[in-house]
């Protein structure tokens, strides 16, 4: 005989039973905390049920929302409604896992919300057509409220670093993988004439535009400013197909990213009309103005250098000076005036200036005075040179605009420079030396001092 069971307590069940009631009320409570509400839809009757806190969603009373499924859609923002049919239908077929959308709908008050849908079908029939579905509603506004500030000042700092002359960018340098520009403002299409999504998939596709010369600095100063992480500042030359060759100016901070590897923000500018600005400032406060030649100061500044050099080479190269001055240059300036004084010097200067190699240095001292350095020639060379020199400058007279031509005569004074010279004015001495015994034995002549 199978033993009885025991009896079951009243007084349990019923407590059972006031448990399921609580756990059903904190559930309900739960969700209509949350903002959402539980639908469920009879597809082929076309009727849906709606939760309370479904209703409460949209402001209306338990009793204001009837089942009629057209009522539903009504309530759909028109802009929305066939994306939302299409997407409900898709499901019904059987083409999606289920049914999920973002859609607004009319509340009791007239004014819309963004709702967050999701739904799935739990029963079809024997030909696998929907009969039940059931989902629920999130209200969604006030993220979407905040996705579309957020999205809004995105699209505003975008438009702005956009509009920036210049590559506004932020550069990811990370453990592994290859670099790249994670931001680039459409600048990149002037400064580097690329696509910002070309230089968000690699970086490195700046290796063939940077000057080959810069490109070690580039990348050396990069990897300083990544082990430092102090600012990035550089000044870099780029080669382009449009433009050509143009100056660069990057400027960024670096932080280090939290899984390694580091992060720049930064601008990067064009700075080729500064640059070249910068040249000419160079080269006026080097150059003579009238003669287009360096001036004394920086002719004595290389033939420092040039000194310092030979002192460390010691005997291997030598290095001729020359002293040179036109001769009766006075008489030019009192007979047709200044202006053609200057024609005489420039085109002496222009003379001078088509027998030197590129090694060679010319400069005007002052005045109807210039000098020449030689290098890698003895006093031979430098001889010969300053023949060739005479010889051209007595077959070539200035043309002068006031009456005809003028043929101009030179004396030359020439010395080697010695790897014992203390400074760059001893061979400059000598040559003057030497120059001004080719005054005194009559002008138009070449003297040498050892």
């Amino acid at each position: 005989m199978s033993p009885i069971p025991p009896a079951r307590d009243p007084s349990s069940q019923e407590q059972a039973d006031v448990s399921g009631d609580e756990s059903q009320q904190l559930l309900s409570m739960a969700v209509a905390e949350s903002g959402t509400g539980i639908w469920d839809r009879d597809v082929q009757g076309g009727r849906i049920h709606y939760s309370a806190g479904w209703k409460a969603i949209l402001g209306y009373a338990e009793d204001e929302i009837g089942d009629d499924i057209r009522d539903s859609y009504r309530r759909v923002h028109p802009d929305d409604l066939e994306y939302v049919k299409a997407t409900m239908q898709a499901h019904f077929d059987g083409l999606t896992d289920a049914y999920e959308v973002e859609h607004r709908i009319r509340c009791k008050d007239g004014s819309y919300k963004w709702v967050h849908s999701r739904g799935r079908v739990v029963s079809r029939d024997a030909q696998g057509v929907a009969l039940r579905m059931i989902g629920t509603t999130t209200d969604n506004t006030a993220l979407h409220t905040v996705s579309e500030r957020l999205r809004d000042t995105v699209d505003l700092i975008t438009n702005l670093t956009n509009e920036v002359p210049g590559l506004v960018f932020q550069y990811r340098v990370p453990v592994e993988g290859p670099p790249r520009f994670s931001y680039a403002s459409a600048g990149a299409r002037d400064i580097y004439e690329l696509e910002p999504d070309a230089l968000a998939a690699d970086a490195r596709i700046l290796d063939a535009l940077i000057h080959p010369e810069d490109l070690r600095g580039y990348h050396d100063s990069l990897r300083a400013c990544a082990a430092t992480l102090s600012p990035w500042h550089l000044e870099y030359r780029v080669r382009l197909p449009r433009q050509g060759l143009r100056w660069r100016q990057g400027d960024a901070r670096p932080q280090r990213m939290p899984g390694g590897g580091t992060l720049w923000h930064g601008f990067i500018t064009d700075v080729t009309e500064r640059k070249h600005i910068e040249s000419e400032l160079r080269e006026s406060a080097s150059t003579d103005v009238l003669t287009l030649l360096p001036n004394r100061r920086h002719f004595m500044s290389q033939l420092e250098a040039a000194r310092a050099r030979l002192a460390q080479m010691g005997g291997e190269h030598r290095i001729a000076v020359m002293m040179c001055d036109l001769d009766h240059f006075k008489q030019v300036n009192d007979r047709w005036g200044h202006a053609a004084g200057d024609a005489a010097l420039r085109h002496f200067a222009a003379t001078l200036r088509a027998g030197l190699r590129t090694t060679d240095l010319a400069g005007r001292m002052g005045g109807e005075e210039f000098a020449v350095m030689l290098r890698d020639s003895d006093l031979a060379g430098a001889e010969a040179f300053a023949r060739r020199l005479q010889h051209r400058l007595a077959s070539m007279p200035v043309t002068l605009e006031s009456d005809g031509r003028a043929t101009l005569a030179l004396s030359i004074g020439i010395t080697l420079m010695h790897p014992a010279d203390d400074s760059a004015e001893a061979p400059l001495i000598r040559s003057d030396r030497a120059l001004y015994r080719a005054k005194r034995k009559g002008r138009n002549r070449i003297e040498i001092e050892p």
